[in-house]
């Protein structure tokens, strides 16, 4: 039966070819930016990311026990700030969907998981970056109810 659990060391492997996939995504979309093909994490970071309570990992598992989709979760805090309130918020670092299990409803579900904690850790929201580069992810988000919080301007020179 598939589920959504936190990662495991055993899903390194899986991880990590989904954080390839990421990766092209960026790549073909901005490769002036992305080097391609490449994940932003090894093994090792992986294992000691997924030890901690503050980057929880969580992993969308088929029926045939394969990882599917992952979502990389960080819980932040701006503490005493002079112009920010202090709230805790989650970011979502990556949401990944295997190219060829997208559309069946996986990364609803790792979203959906991600709030859950989020709730449970009592955050005030949840949040991520989506690059315009890549116009299917910002349609699943907003599909969510998600809206911009904030705008991220260039020139290149």
């Amino acid at each position: 039966m598939s589920e959504i659990r936190k990662a495991e060391d055993a899903d390194i492997p899986a991880i990590l070819r989904l954080l390839v996939q990421v990766d092209m995504v960026h790549h073909n979309g901005r490769p002036d930016l992305f080097k391609g093909p490449a994940t932003k994490y090894d093994a090792r970071e992986l294992a000691k990311i997924f030890r901690s309570s503050r980057s929880p990992v969580f992993v969308y598992v088929d029926d045939d026990g394969i990882v599917r989709g992952h979502a990389f979760c960080v819980v932040q805090e701006h503490g005493i700030n002079p112009v920010l309130t202090n709230i805790r918020t989650l970011y979502i670092d990556d949401i990944c969907i295997d190219e060829n299990a997208r559309r069946q409803r996986i990364g609803s579900q790792l979203y959906e998981a991600a709030v859950a904690f989020a709730r449970e850790q009592g955050c005030y929201n949840v949040t991520l970056n989506v690059w315009t580069c890549n116009p299917d992810a910002l349609a699943f988000y907003e599909s969510l109810g998600m809206k911009p919080q904030k705008i991220g301007m260039e020139e290149i020179l």
